[in-house]
């Protein structure tokens, strides 16, 4: 009984850890970082456009969600209740046009805008979709950095296959999201990344 206590408490501890390292805004940031390094390979483009869109597409949300929790509006920043959601994603959806809209006037490089604009419309799929049932964020952005890092570097990307699923196992240990909501969101995720990215990039 103790070993059965100590184990589950053990995988309730790691469960945490993934899905801090695993989080959106971490994803979300250093894929930002990771295309737009891939987009300076080109002649004359800096590898630091990927920065800015982090800021506007990571670092401002989060930081929204962040004084949401210490004002009270929200209960914890991966924001466990359905309802809670929309308005923090919509603010995020809001903060990644901003920041597209001004990339652009900037002329930075195809691939972030297009990584960008992949962004906005899962973004807005998670809000419709969660007014009436919670899809996993955290499973749906890990799925569509994998499909964007396949998109960019080939099938080798697909190695970080086992990451998503450790991802989605964290939200459901955590019971954070049902089995379905993880499948879902993931293949939403993959969806839309696998194909708006590449048809814009």
């Amino acid at each position: 009984m103790i070993n059965t206590e100590v184990s589950a408490s053990v995988s309730e501890r790691v469960a945490r850890i993934v899905s801090e390292v695993l989080a959106p805004a971490v994803l979300v940031a250093v894929l930002l970082v990771v295309v737009g390094w891939h987009a300076g390979e080109a002649s004359g483009v800096s590898r630091w456009w990927g920065l800015p869109g982090a800021i506007f597409a990571a670092v401002i949300p989060l930081g929204y969600v962040l004084h949401g929790v210490r004002t009270g509006r929200l209960t914890d920043h991966h924001i466990p209740e359905r309802a809670a959601r929309r308005v923090p994603l919509l603010f995020g959806v809001a903060s990644l046009c901003a920041g597209l809209a001004l990339l652009m006037l900037l002329g930075a490089p195809r691939e972030v805008l297009a990584l960008l604009v992949a962004g906005g419309t899962g973004l807005v799929i998670f809000a419709l979709v969660t007014h009436w049932w919670k899809m996993s964020i955290h499973a749906g952005v890990a799925a569509g950095a994998l499909a964007t890092m396949a998109v960019i570097y080939g099938p080798v990307a697909l190695l970080g296959t086992p990451l998503v699923v450790l991802g989605g196992w964290a939200r459901v240990r955590l019971t954070a999201h049902t089995p379905a909501q993880v499948v879902v969101g993931a293949l939403a995720g993959a969806i839309v990344a696998g194909t708006i990215f590449p048809a814009l990039r």
